[in-house]
Parts: C-alpha cells; sequence; structure tokens
C-alpha cells in the first residue's frame, strides 16, 4: 500500500564487529516505497497534474513529501522504463504494415523543439527532437542508425528534387560504390570534392543528403512499408507507399470563404459529394472487392474532374486528384484507416502537456516525458492499469507481461481473426 511501514531485523556481530540490517522488499528504498512512485508518476502522466499540483495533493493527505523529491520520483532511475520504450516501438513496427505519423511543437529549456509521434492500433510512441525536417524524421525512423547509399535510386531522387544536371553528373563521375553505407562525414567529405567553398551550396547538400538517406532508409530493416500521415512535407518520400489523410485533404475545401453566394454553394455541394464518396470508402473497408474498388476509381476520377467556375475551388479539385494515388491506397489494403485521427490524438496529448507543464527544463526531464507518455498512451490502447503496471515494475515483480509482448499478442490475435 501507500503507507507500508517495515519493521527491520537488526544484528550485531562481534566478532566482525559489524552490524547487519534485513533488506527492504525490492523497490523500497530511501523514505519511500513503490506505491507512493507509482502513484507519483501515474497522476502525473495520465491525470496530468502539475509538481505543485502533487505536492499539495500530499500534504492534503498528510504525506511528508518534498516538491526536490517529487521531481527526482519523474526523472531520475527510470532505465528499465526507457528500455521498455524501446521494446514498445520495435513491437509496434512490427505489428502493422503501416506506421501513422505526426509531429507537433514542443518546448525544452526556452527552446522551440518538435515531439514527433509513432503510432498505429496497438501502440504510441513520442520522441522530442530539435528540428522537423526530413533528415531529423529518418534519423528517427532508423534509431538513430541513419546511413547514406548511392545508386540509381538515389540518382533519380536527385532528379526529382531538382538537383543540377552538372552536380548531378559530377556524382556520377565519382563512381561511388552502389552497396557502401556512408557516414555524415563522408558524405561532408565528398562535398568537398563535389562542390567547392564550404558555406556554398547549402540545398544541394541537402538534396543529396536527404536522397542517399532516403536510400538507404528504404533499403534498411528500418523500412515501412506503408505511412500515414497529413501532407507535410518532411513526410514525404520516405515510404514505399504515402497513404494520406482524407479529412486534412477535405478540410482544405472548408478554408474556401467566397464572398459570393453562389460560389459558396458550390463549395457546399462539391463537400456533399466528397463526404458521400468518403462513406462509400468506409462502406469498402467493410466488405472489400475488385469489382467496387474499379467503380470507386472512376468515381474518384469523376468526383475530382468537376469544373464549376469558381477558380479557387476548381484549383483544389485539381490538387486533390493529383494525390489520388495516396487518397485511394485503402481501395488495395482495405485495413487502412481513412484518417490519422490516432496521431492526431497522440499529438493532442502532447499539446496538453505543453499547456500544463509549458517546458521540459532538461535532457533527462525530457527523456522522462517521451518514455511516460509513451508508456501512458500505450496502456491505454492495450487496456492496461497504467499504475498497476508501474508499480509492478518497480517491485521488479513483473507479475504482469510487458506492454511490448502485450502488442504483439494483440497483432497476432487481430491479424487472425481478419
Amino acid at each position: 500500500g501507500l503507507g507500508d511501514v517495515y519493521k527491520r531485523q537488526t544484528y550485531y556481530s562481534p566478532s566482525l564487529k559489524r552490524t547487519f540490517i534485513a533488506d527492504l522488499p525490492s523497490g523500497y528504498y530511501g523514505d519511500y516505497g513503490p506505491g507512493i512512485r507509482a502513484l507519483t508518476l501515474t497522476l502525473y502522466h495520465q491525470g496530468d497534474m502539475t509538481q505543485p499540483g502533487l505536492s499539495r495533493f500530499y500534504q492534503t493527505f498528510r504525506i511528508e513529501i518534498s516538491p526536490t523529491t517529487i521531481s527526482r520520483f519523474l526523472t531520475d532511475n527510470h532505465e528499465p522504463f526507457h528500455q521498455e520504450k524501446e521494446d514498445i516501438v520495435v513491437a509496434g513496427r512490427q505489428a502493422t504494415t503501416y506506421q501513422g505519423i505526426d509531429d507537433t511543437q514542443a518546448r525544452v529549456n526556452g527552446k522551440n523543439y518538435h515531439t514527433f509521434i509513432l503510432c498505429n492500433p496497438f501502440y504510441t510512441a513520442y520522441f522530442t527532437l530539435p528540428k522537423k525536417d526530413r533528415l531529423t524524421v529518418l534519423q528517427l525512423l532508423c534509431n538513430n542508425n541513419l546511413r547514406y547509399q548511392f545508386n540509381e535510386q538515389t540518382y533519380q531522387l536527385l532528379e526529382s528534387l531538382g538537383l543540377p544536371k552538372k552536380s548531378l553528373q559530377k556524382l556520377h563521375d565519382e563512381k561511388i560504390d552502389q552497396n557502401a553505407l556512408f557516414t555524415l562525414e563522408d558524405c561532408q567529405n565528398l562535398f568537398s570534392k563535389i562542390f567547392p567553398g564550404p558555406k556554398k551550396y547549402s540545398t544541394y547538400k541537402r538534396y543529396v543528403l536527404e536522397a542517399s538517406a532516403i536510400t538507404y532508409y528504404r533499403n534498411s530493416e528500418y523500412a515501412v512499408e506503408i505511412m500515414m500521415s497529413d501532407d507535410a512535407p518532411q513526410f514525404q518520400l520516405l515510404a514505399a507507399h504515402n497513404v494520406l489523410c482524407w479529412i486534412h485533404a477535405l478540410r482544405h475545401y472548408k478554408k474556401l470563404k467566397p464572398l459570393l453566394k453562389h460560389y459558396q454553394q458550390y463549395v457546399d455541394d462539391f463537400l456533399d459529394k466528397a463526404w458521400d464518396f468518403y462513406q462509400k470508402l468506409l462502406d469498402y473497408k467493410e466488405n472489400p472487392n475488385d469489382k467496387v474498388a474499379q467503380q470507386l476509381k472512376k468515381e474518384f476520377d469523376q468526383l475530382f474532374s468537376i469544373q464549376t467556375g469558381y477558380d479557387l475551388l476548381d484549383q483544389r479539385i485539381v490538387a486533390t486528384r493529383s494525390k489520388k494515388e495516396s487518397l485511394l491506397l485503402v481501395l488495395t489494403y482495405p485495413f487502412l484507416p481513412l484518417h490519422n485521427n490516432d496521431s492526431e490524438l497522440a499529438a493532442r496529448k502532447q499539446a496538453r502537456y505543453r499547456d500544463i507543464h509549458l517546458q521540459n527544463k532538461n535532457k533527462k526531464g525530457l527523456s522522462a516525458k517521451d518514455t511516460f507518455m509513451t508508456i501512458t498512451q500505450t496502456a491505454r490502447k492495450l487496456a492496461v492499469n497504467l499504475y498497476d503496471y508501474i508499480h509492478d515494475r518497480l517491485t521488479k515483480n513483473y507479475n504482469m507481461p510487458s506492454l511490448a509482448t502485450l502488442i504483439i499478442q494483440n497483432a497476432r490475435i487481430n491479424h487472425d481473426s481478419s
């Protein structure tokens, strides 16, 4: 319980001139046991309580505990939990062929950071990093083992990114081994040959790094086959298939605010048709078959070929049509969701944390926040009692299976039933 008191047997050995005191049960050290520690972590991460709030809470129940001690409970001695987070990510990424990804703002010691979310129906994981560019996302997806590879795929990517032919030819002339895996330092040495002047050509250098990193990632053990995201640029080109969120795609139409009444009617009418089509996709997910899939592809082409005469609406329709493959991937993989609400809701948890706590002061607090937010949200998806789980880990009883094990079991059950 929370207020356990233990009498410890004490023996004095005259021959050794030493006093021996019986050990406390596992998880009891300092002045507090696992009950208080688990409760503190649960109230902070699941109950959204602040450190001063926790301090007042314990005062109410006449539990003497200092704000500094509460702070230590939240940040210190969490290596086993950090390992559990890593295990959750490995199991979660193996659980389905697709991953949802999103990002939102975070604050660390007065500076703007970005919290990335990786998720699927079985887990949610958080990673807070200083930048949000594509190389940062790749480093995250590769578990900080990102390398750079140059082959035909790289050169095709560079062409599509817009690297000038002159620079592309210089890269070809280097005759780089297609199987060689470069480090960032190797790439910098390559740049000194291709792009003279250390402070010039920064955009072209970024193109080369991104293209070679994407090539390595797509052929590595870390590759995600299907990635579900909004249309943010840093998430594009990463997976073999990018599936886009229909909610985000149709949100652009709601932003159109025409002054003329009949233009307003055009937007409303088109949105009604688009939401009807969305409903047909939901119905298809319940009963997929090839004939209906072909029919829906034709309907998509007809719907997103409409010309209304309201230019901004017509431009938006053309823009949506250009994303056809990503929006209709569900016809090939019916298990895919049509929206990324899962990652949006996960991002809202981080936004709520930001509202309540404002920021993390240091890297130790930051990693504790990411770890326990991952454990909290994953436990919720797996219907695991968070307090019981943390208490079980702090006492080292391990009566409860790890969240990573439950992810694998639930994914297997889900796969067998489908």
